[in-house]
């Protein structure tokens, strides 16, 4: 079944297990009866804020709305730390509990090259500043890196400043660090000197859409 089509089917479920109608849900989520319904079918993708709220308002988590993975079942996979707070690709974001990691299956055929590499850890994206290359809700793969020096420029980065998490195109001139964004709409450079408090904490080298 497509992934959508699932989603929408949960999203029915919990609606109906809570003795709501579509004007309901769609009053408590801000928008119309319609678009629910086409949350339902799998006409329309239920983004990630949409996919927050309903977590709020049927008091789940947000991976209750995605098929529960079969460890028997996965060829070739092995497991990776996963953060499930998504990183801001918009706006730094505050990610709290940013150290509280789980873990997530992955496949060495999703992997590809990187399928050794067992210190990549992943997380969700949030928002449009990136949307070039990743859609918001992507999956993305980084690995750590201990120092700049194992950056070049237009590598993508997770990076923090006084806690507050983003992602961006890297690029460092002197001691000027430049985050660019990598989007249709318009979003802002973020500029930095060496000595500030910007912290990078890995490199993307996988991504995928967090579903279709």
């Amino acid at each position: 079944m497509e992934l959508k089509k699932y989603v929408g089917l949960k999203i029915k479920e919990m609606r109906l297990s809570k003795g709501m109608n579509q004007d309901d849900l769609a009053h408590l989520l801000g928008t119309t009866k319609q678009s629910v319904s086409r949350y339902e079918t799998g006409e329309r993708k239920a983004d990630q804020d949409v996919l927050f709220k309903l977590s709020e308002v049927f008091n789940v988590c947000i991976d209750d709305f995605f098929p529960t993975v079969n460890h028997d079942e996965v060829v070739d996979s092995d497991e990776y730390i996963y953060f499930p707070t998504a990183i801001s690709a918009g706006l730094p974001l505050e990610v709290d509990g940013i150290t509280e990691s789980s873990k997530i299956a992955v496949s060495e055929e999703f992997l590809g090259k990187w399928k050794n590499s067992k210190d990549i850890f992943f997380a969700h994206i949030h928002g449009e500043s990136m949307n070039e290359l990743m859609d918001d809700g992507s999956m993305i793969g980084i690995q750590p890196v201990s120092s700049t020096d194992e950056l070049k420029n237009g590598d993508i980065v997770v990076y923090s400043v006084h806690g507050d998490y983003s992602i961006k195109h890297y690029h460092r001139y002197g001691d000027v660090i430049v985050f660019k964004p990598n989007s249709t709409l318009e979003h802002e450079e973020h500029e930095y000197n060496i000595n500030d408090d910007v912290k990078i904490h890995g490199k993307v080298v996988l991504s995928v859409n967090n579903y279709n």
